[in-house]
């Protein structure tokens, strides 16, 4: 009934990310750390002004890789598949928790023109369980303060240094704020999360260049493992996509649009076919290798490229 087509050879392209770049980031000289951030940042630059629809995932993975590792910051149990558990399977209005609302705040900053809005003052800090003091008047002066008189990633390094400030309640805004500077420092509309996942936790007692040193080398290893996500999860949408599916289900279509741009999906009746025509297409593409069951669990499995 299902069938896939084995795709043709790649065609020999450049890698994505040049091989001086891989080497360069992470490196503990301060300057070649700075170097190498800006040149991974803007290899990493077409990939955020896309709007493709694996686009939509990527934001979504980083979003979950970002939170899983502000949570592991705060000392919580949460990792990326217990986070991934309460989006899935919390129900339309159901509130969904500390984790839930970080994840939802993180999945936000990839918003359309999410920098854009009046409304993050007050919005932002409720996704991190903080009142919206005193960071409100923090947020509002932030685009203001860069007028091109500080580089980059020294501007959005000293953005989150500012929030930190307040404590250690605050690492997770701070990091958020951070991406979102860097993003609005380069122009770019929709940020995505690089920096937490990538930062280790001894650097919150850095201070100054130090701190500017730690962070570069972070977005530099953030962007290039940005990228290989990208990259991996295009080749998987190209590969679901040109599988040939005899005799598609009803719902067939919808399923491989929604598996190329959600992080995962429950094995749930469409418009029109049941939960157990579902399971059982997302359990025969699992079979060909074109999608993953993320849970390892026998109940409740959740899908995804």
């Amino acid at each position: 009934m299902y069938r896939a087509v084995k795709p043709p050879p790649p065609a020999l392209i450049p890698p994505a990310v040049p091989r001086w770049i891989r080497q360069a980031v992470g490196r503990d000289d301060p300057e070649i750390a700075m170097l190498s951030a800006g040149a991974a940042l803007a290899t990493l630059d077409p990939f955020v002004r896309s709007d493709d629809l694996v686009g939509m995932l990527w934001r979504k993975r980083l979003a979950l890789t970002a939170a899983a590792a502000i949570s592991g910051f705060e000392g919580r149990r949460e990792g990326e598949a217990e986070l991934r558990d309460v989006l899935a399977f919390c129900k339309s209005g159901d509130d969904p928790g500390p984790a839930g609302r970080m994840l939802i705040g993180w999945r936000a900053l990839g918003e359309a023109r999410a920098l854009r809005s009046a409304e993050w003052p007050a919005r932002l800090p409720g996704f991190f369980d903080l009142s919206p003091e005193p960071v409100s008047v923090l947020l509002q002066d932030l685009g203001a303060r860069f007028v091109g008189r500080a580089h980059p990633l020294r501007f959005a390094a000293q953005a989150a240094r500012d929030v930190l400030a307040l404590g250690p309640a605050y690492r997770g805004l701070a990091l958020w704020l951070a991406d979102a500077a860097l993003a609005r420092a380069l122009g770019q509309d929709r940020p995505v999360p690089l920096l937490a996942p990538h930062l280790p936790r001894s650097a919150f007692r850095l201070e100054g260049d130090a701190w500017l040193a730690a962070c570069a080398r972070a977005w530099g290893r953030g962007a290039v493992a940005a990228i290989d996500l990208h990259v991996d999860l295009a080749r998987r949408a190209d590969a679901l996509r040109a599988a040939n599916l005899r005799r598609p289900g009803k719902d067939t279509a919808a399923i491989i649009t929604a598996l190329q741009s959600e992080d995962a999906l429950a094995a749930q009746a469409g418009k029109e076919a049941s939960d157990r025509a579902a399971r059982r297409l997302l359990g025969r593409l699992t079979s060909l290798g074109l999608v993953r069951e993320l849970t390892g669990r026998p109940t409740f499995r959740l899908y995804g490229l």
